[in-house]
């Protein structure tokens, strides 16, 4: 395993840290926040020396990395930039311990919104900008991910190939430099559209900022404790709708509407999943239940984002925890198992039921009707993440149960974490405190959350390539 061309790539994602660090001394500077403003000086000077080591450390070895080695390039990226992320809170005045600074950090970049501050609107203005911050690099990074390393062809266990593979040259050297700059461009200009929007709707500008990055990240960290404090008209709701769908639909669609390039039976899935989403909004429709609020929700769940403006009803919790299961688009944001995949296990299971019923039938293997079959590998691919979805649900559950926080609510957190989704009222789950939970579950909890980006099986492919060397 060549170490230098990890540290290579590892370097890259230091400086964006850098960037943000940048931007928030200017803030601080602007606005007279000179208190916490060595905090990101302290963090610039850090991801910049950590980034130049790296990047001189591992500058002459080949730049071709394999599988495994990219693997081990995302985690490492999580731990380190997770690291450099947390020294603001570390080193902020409200005495926030080592533990529970990477708990903060970690939750930001992987868009997961869990939170050890509870008076947020007593936090110091750039403290929460960086808290959006880090969810909207956190969201770019893992874009890169899917489209650069996770479409890898050997192990595509994301199986992004099968909703649309774009021009395919994102796996070619010779241009991964111009597509990963063309994805922060448009990932940028639709950030910059939702800041716009949410400003034009009369949200503060402040406000319109650090939502427009928790949104188009699928994340959860609002700027104040409760979001129904800044959308509050109907105009506001169906811009924060809009929002949610941009992150809950496949990032390549918007890229081929950016190029103009609509294909729409190339998007099938994105159809799919608005289709879903007007299905879940209908059956709580019929239960008496109306307005702009649900259909928030619904997409929300969908999205990952777990963000809401209804009131507890333990009623709809885990109709909305089974929404969030499901997730978004294979190359979105979004966690969770994924429409796709449950539509390959239900559509082959309806099939074999059909075989044995009438022999002699044609099977249609084709996903969403589209030109692109079913494989046998997609088929064990859909299961084993399936399985290993609930292996890590029965995992999380038995470590958190012990835990003074009841069976019901670590279930629904593990489910959470999984899905990389706020505890919201949605959930039933808004008044639970983290900066009270035993050290052991924080941890656990930090490892989930990233294991719900990565996935379970990332992590036994790496064990195996080092327990089982060539």
């Amino acid at each position: 395993m060549n170490f230098k061309r990890i540290s290579f790539y590892l370097s890259l994602f230091c400086f964006p840290v850098s960037m943000l660090s940048f931007i928030n001394i200017l803030y601080a500077s602007y606005f007279d926040y000179f208190l916490s403003i060595n905090t990101y000086f302290i963090t610039l000077i850090a991801s910049l020396f950590l980034g130049l080591s790296l990047f001189y450390y591992g500058k002459e070895s080949p730049k071709n990395i394999n599988f495994i080695e990219q693997l081990i390039l995302i985690i490492c990226s999580y731990v380190l930039i997770s690291l450099l992320i947390s020294i603001p809170f570390y080193l902020s005045n409200y005495q926030v311990t080592f533990l529970n600074s990477i708990f903060e950090s970690v939750s930001g970049l992987t868009g997961t919104g869990f939170s050890i501050f509870k008076d947020i609107k007593y936090l110091d203005p750039t403290l929460i900008l960086w808290r959006s911050s880090s969810q909207w690099i956190g969201g770019l990074f893992f874009l890169f991910f899917l489209i650069i390393i996770f479409s890898n062809k050997s192990f595509n266990y994301k199986m992004t190939n099968i909703t649309f593979p774009g021009d395919n040259n994102f796996n070619s050297e010779i241009n991964i430099k111009g597509n990963l700059i063309k994805i922060f461009l448009l990932y940028s200009l639709l950030s910059i559209l939702i800041l716009s929007l949410l400003n034009l709707s009369g949200v503060r500008l402040f406000n319109s900022l650090n939502l427009s990055m928790t949104l188009i990240s699928g994340g959860g960290f609002l700027p104040i404790e409760n979001i129904s404090k800044i959308i509050s008209t109907n105009f506001q709701k169906i811009i924060l709708i809009f929002s949610l769908i941009i992150s809950m639909l496949n990032f390549y669609l918007l890229f081929n509407i950016f190029n103009k390039n609509i294909l729409i039976k190339e998007h099938k899935e994105d159809l799919y999943l608005i289709l879903m989403a007007i299905v879940f909004c209908s059956l709580i429709y019929l239960n008496n239940y109306g307005g702009l609020d649900i259909i928030i929700s619904v997409t929300s769940s969908l999205a990952n984002s777990g963000l809401t403006l209804m009131k507890p009803d333990s009623n709809l919790s885990l109709y909305f925890l089974f929404i969030s299961i499901i997730g978004g688009s294979l190359i979105s944001n979004s966690s969770g198992i994924k429409l796709t995949r449950f539509y390959i296990l239900l559509k082959i299971t309806s099939l074999e039921i059909i075989k044995l019923i009438s022999p002699n039938s044609i099977i249609n293997k084709t996903i969403f009707g589209s030109d692109r079959k079913i494989s046998d590998d997609h088929v064990k691919i859909s299961f084993l993440l399936f399985i290993s979805f609930f292996l890590s649900l029965f995992i999380l559950s038995s470590l958190l149960v012990v835990d003074d926080i009841g069976f019901e609510k670590s279930f629904k957190l593990s489910i959470l974490t999984l899905t990389n989704t706020v505890n919201s009222e949605m959930f039933n789950m808004q008044n639970l405190n983290f900066t009270n939970l035993l050290t052991s579950s924080k941890i656990s909890l930090i490892l989930f959350m990233i294991i719900g980006k990565i996935e379970l099986i990332s992590i036994f492919l790496i064990f195996k390539k080092i327990l089982f060397r060539d």
